[in-house]
């Protein structure tokens, strides 16, 4: 029977044994022959030292915090949550961190999509600032005042920067599915940097794009001269696995009678090169139907031949200028039919590839800044990105899977959460949402402050509030509208509920006998024990917003957390009587797990064990 630690996933000892699978013979005495395992990987061993190598003070750190296990929890927080009982989405307050620690055992291998917009180091916005030795506490510490500058004169102004993303992304990583995809905002000042890191993280073979986002038109009063209107979305894979697809993508069709049931687009029919270059594609065009003639430009040559013309325009995929009144085009063009375009992409996939040339619709900071502000009726929060964007590249993420979970772990305005929530009412789907935020405090002098939003978190979880309501409204007419979820479950990290034994030494007789008292109670004071129910949830590996009934099994209370596959009971009551056991057996109980309080002496617990072994279930204590 084993028993539960009470900590998060060990991140090492997993490594230790998936390369134990992969490469046993590199083991010796338990530890790693890394020169042997070069050798296996084909990489022999060398003299010449000098390589290329990504470095900065402080990443081995930052390696090991990523991996240091755990004891903090998230604590359920009913109160603000919505549809607490039904949703499938979650809102957690705290340092990402921490947080992402929490959730490996639970969400490994099982966000299909990350969307972050991390701090830019600007050199004002805020860094968050780790700890070694305990990062709950430094977290409690530091959350009245989680708003920190990290000035260029401060000396090491990139390696703060980097410290603080290493282990994120480190996590990060592990949570994603094998086709799985992070998407980064970034602007330039951290730009390389981030690009160097991602490669090491996810690896440079699964670098995807960079797609430039334009978050404003051109200031004038700018160093240089030279505007920086546009941001960068880096974007890596987990594997080669993963495929960005979107029906249609950005181009637009159209139908028209004389193609029923294909419809088309059009498209440039000329190439950036001279008559010299391409001197066959250097002639005059003619419609065959009304004898007008299209020039070739001597710089600019048609990407056809005069000997291929007439094939192209016998299969339809030429048109000229008078053929349609809708088309604003003075010279001709391609037609590209849909159905050619998806077979160019994958017939499997039905789809057609994705430009990193963002739709214009998607708008820039005004539009962001234009719908919190009208959600909130005044300004709350600055320079939030337009949920059209996240809209976009959630759409191209789970075009083939629109039941997905997608985590945002610098979750801010909570934008990525307004945007899953209209994609799912646009189109119907199940996505969702994880978003994670730190409690970061607003500015007494601000707009949200006077309105009564005293951190960043209470902004998100009402903006999640405020346009769930009004994405179902407009979308009232639609059929299945009623079972959108627009619900949050919020959880708030904290320090593990378990009392634990303060083993300082001490000669106090007051104080001794003020811990063993305290010892007698499992909880620490305010906590209760759904607190508990949802830390032995994480620290086991099952979602957070799985249902959780409570039962009463010959008057002993009991939590069932109903997985789709299996069900666990969990038991935290004191005395357990053998015929409440009976009862739980009866039950299609897949595993059970038993505080060490409920038992009264050791042969209850035997005698327990040994009723669910006969059907054998399993038997967990914490």
């Amino acid at each position: 029977m084993d028993k539960m630690d009470g900590m998060t996933m060990n991140i090492e000892q997993a490594n230790v044994e998936k390369l134990k699978e992969v490469f046993p013979e590199v083991f010796a005495d338990g530890k790693v022959d890394f020169d042997k395992l070069q050798g296996l990987l084909g990489h022999y061993i060398a003299d010449d030292k000098e390589k290329y190598s990504f470095s900065w003070k402080g990443k081995a750190d930052s390696l090991r915090l990523a991996q240091k296990r755990s004891t903090g929890t998230l604590r359920p927080c009913k109160e603000e949550s919505k549809n607490w009982d039904t949703t499938e989405n979650l809102y957690i307050e705290g340092d990402n961190l921490e947080v992402l620690k929490l959730l490996q055992s639970s969400y490994l291998n099982s966000i299909k999509m990350i969307y972050i917009d991390p701090p830019y180091n600007t050199g004002n916005d805020f860094v968050y600032t780790d700890d070694f030795a305990d990062g709950i506490a430094h977290y409690k510490e530091v959350t009245g005042q989680a708003t920190k500058s990290n000035p260029e004169t401060a000396g090491r102004y990139h390696t703060n920067w980097l410290n603080m993303m290493y282990p994120r992304l480190k996590l990060a990583r592990n949570l994603l599915t094998d086709d799985g995809v992070i998407f980064i905002s970034i602007d330039d000042n951290e730009q390389a940097n981030l690009k160097k890191l991602c490669d090491e993280v996810f690896g440079e073979d699964n670098f995807v794009a960079v797609f430039p986002w334009r978050k404003r038109t051109a200031k004038s009063d700018v160093p240089f001269g030279v505007s920086q209107d546009y941001e960068w979305i880096l974007v890596y894979a987990k594997s080669q696995d993963f495929l960005a697809a979107i029906e249609g993508g950005t181009r637009k069709y159209f139908e028209t009678p004389d193609f029923p049931g294909r419809p088309w687009r059009i498209h440039d029919l000329t190439k950036q090169t001279s008559a010299s270059e391409r001197p066959k594609s250097f002639f005059t065009l003619v419609n065959p139907k009304t004898g007008k003639e299209y020039p070739a430009n001597p710089n600019r040559t048609w990407a056809i031949t005069k000997d291929t013309f007439e094939g192209y325009y016998k299969q339809g995929k030429i048109v000229f200028p008078d053929d349609y009144d809708f088309l604003n085009i003075t010279q001709p063009a391609f037609r590209y039919f849909k159905d050619d375009d998806e077979k160019k992409a994958g017939e499997m996939f039905g789809c057609i590839a994705v430009s990193t040339n963002l739709p214009k619709e998607i708008g820039m900071t005004k539009e962001g800044t234009a719908e919190i502000t009208e959600l909130f009726e005044k300004k709350v929060f600055g320079f939030p990105k337009p949920v059209a964007l996240l809209k976009f590249l959630i759409s191209i993420t789970t075009k083939f899977d629109n039941d997905a979970i997608i985590l945002d772990f610098f979750s801010g305005s909570a934008t990525t959460a307004h945007a899953v929530m209209q994609l799912n009412a646009e189109g119907g789907g199940h996505r969702r949402f994880i978003c994670v935020q730190l409690p970061e405090k607003t500015d007494e002098q601000s707009e949200a402050y006077k309105a009564g939003y005293k951190t960043i978190c209470e902004i998100g979880k009402e903006r999640i509030r405020r346009a769930g309501e009004k994405i179902k409204e407009e979308n009232k007419d639609k059929e299945g509208i009623e079972n959108l979820d627009i619900g949050f479950k919020v959880f708030k990290l904290d320090s593990s509920n378990l009392v634990k034994w303060d083993n300082t030494p001490t000669t106090d007789e007051e104080e001794v006998k003020k811990r063993i008292q305290q010892s007698l109670f499992y909880l620490e004071e305010g906590r209760s024990d759904l607190d508990l129910v949802y830390e032995i949830m994480l620290k086991y590996g099952l979602s957070l917003t799985l249902p959780v009934e409570e039962r009463k099994f010959d008057g002993v209370t009991a939590y069932i957390i109903n997985h789709p596959d299996y069900k666990v009971l969990i038991c935290l009551q004191p005395n357990i009587t053998l015929s409440a056991v009976e009862e739980m057996d009866k039950e299609t109980i897949g595993t059970y797990i038993f505080a060490d309080r409920c038992f009264a002496d050791a042969n209850i617990l035997s005698n327990t064990e040994e009723i669910l072994k006969k059907k054998d279930k399993e038997m967990r204590l914490f």
